[in-house]
């Protein structure tokens, strides 16, 4: 019997490298995300799509229902759906900073919930949450999507030791900088939130490295591999950090004291968004 995966996020990078992977390792892979059309090239290799919003409830239990109709279990679940609306902290509305929290965390936290009775009663499983190297570091500008990202590994972390003892595994995929939509996407909302006003130089100088193509950026397939290997290891481990960037940018939080870190991520941070502005300054001239 072949096993059976969901896969959030799946109309684009990570989640549909991921989808790809594993339908190509012999799994069932519902690909689950809100745009069905751009999961089109997933569903003509014979991936199953679905079209789920996993903010609302009706949708995502209507996605577990429906898996367990067609395939009758469930052997993993990829919890990859998530985004980043950068700007100030001071800038960000309390009603985004919550849209953010429901999409990052509680969409992924209700998932569980709804998949974990099944769980349960095969006495197997594996549940794999797709962080961020951002759970561990921090940068100006971005509070609000490092707070999801801490918040999903606490999260993940008790989840992992109550579920340990009933045969069900717990991962934590920690991304580095991955060639996705998320960049340019993230560098909009920044300016729009704080494009103007008392942030405006920063944010400017910062969405600018989030846009431009610092050649720091690995491949979605790069973390899907990662992912598979998390999927089908006799024991995983609790943790994976995948990227180009990010086992340095870990062990980097992990030696230097919070003020020395701080320096480091405002001399980074000055030094990206010069390089960066001088490739566009190239590239206006070409």
């Amino acid at each position: 019997m072949a096993r059976v995966a969901i896969v959030t996020g799946a109309s684009a990078g990570i989640g549909a490298a991921t989808s790809r992977l594993l339908h190509e390792r012999g799994f069932r892979v519902y690909a689950v995300a809100r745009r069905l059309d751009r999961m089109a090239p997933l569903a003509t290799l014979g991936i199953h799509t679905v079209r789920a919003d996993v903010t609302s409830e009706a949708d995502l239990v209507a996605l577990v229902d429906r898996v367990m109709t067609e395939s009758g279990r469930i052997d993993v679940l990829v919890n990859n759906a998530g985004y980043g609306s950068f700007g100030a902290v001071e800038d960000v509305s309390l009603d985004e900073a919550r849209r953010q929290f429901e999409v990052n965390v509680f969409g992924a936290a209700r998932l569980c919930q709804l998949v974990l009775p099944h769980l349960r009663a095969q006495g197997s499983g594996r549940i794999i949450n797709v962080s961020s190297v951002g759970a561990r570091m921090y940068e100006p500008l971005a509070g609000w999507y490092h707070s999801t990202k801490y918040a999903l590994e606490g999260l993940s972390d008790c989840l992992r030791v109550e579920l340990e003892p009933l045969g069900i595994d717990v991962v934590i995929i920690r991304p580095g900088g991955i060639e996705t939509e998320f960049p340019a996407a993230a560098g909009e909302r920044l300016l729009a939130i704080s494009g103007d006003g008392a942030y405006a130089d920063y944010a400017r100088r910062y969405a600018l490295t989030l846009t431009s193509d610092a050649g720091v950026l690995s491949s979605p397939s790069v973390a899907a591999r990662t992912i598979g290997r998390a999927a089908t290891a006799r024991r995983p481990r609790a943790r994976y950090a995948v990227g180009r960037g990010a086992k340095a940018a870990l062990v980097a939080r992990w030696l230097l004291p919070d003020r020395a870190y701080d320096r480091l991520v405002i001399g980074l941070f000055t030094a990206l968004a010069t390089i960066a502005a001088r490739r566009a300054k190239r590239s206006a001239g070409a």
